[in-house]
């Protein structure tokens, strides 16, 4: 069995960060949209943990920054939903492209 190292988990990260890139670049659902962006944030997170542990064991930098990632992430994500509930109370739909075409 063979140990899993940086190579692996950098190319698990690129492989998720690229799926977050397709959802968010090829959906039109808002929530649909907001899961790509979060998979693309927890890829960064794994980059940050990985090259922590691989190149800096002794410093804690990269747990910090994915820490300080997730805060943000969940506060971004509370905001959205609330803007995403409020958009479907005014126009029943939660479409992309529905959001662009409302009036003001």
């Amino acid at each position: 069995m063979t140990p899993v190292g940086l190579p692996h988990i950098l190319f698990l990260s690129s492989c998720l960060f690229f799926i977050g890139m397709y959802g968010f670049f090829t959906r039109r659902n808002l929530i649909t949209i907001l899961m790509s962006l979060e998979l693309m944030l927890n890829s960064v997170n794994i980059n940050f943990v990985a090259f922590n542990k691989y190149l800096y064991p002794q410093n804690l930098s990269g747990i910090f920054f994915t820490i300080f990632i997730i805060t943000i992430a969940a506060a971004e994500a509370a905001v959205a939903i609330a803007i995403i509930i409020n958009l479907f109370r005014s126009s029943n739909s939660i479409d992309v492209i529905d959001a662009k075409e409302m009036k003001h």
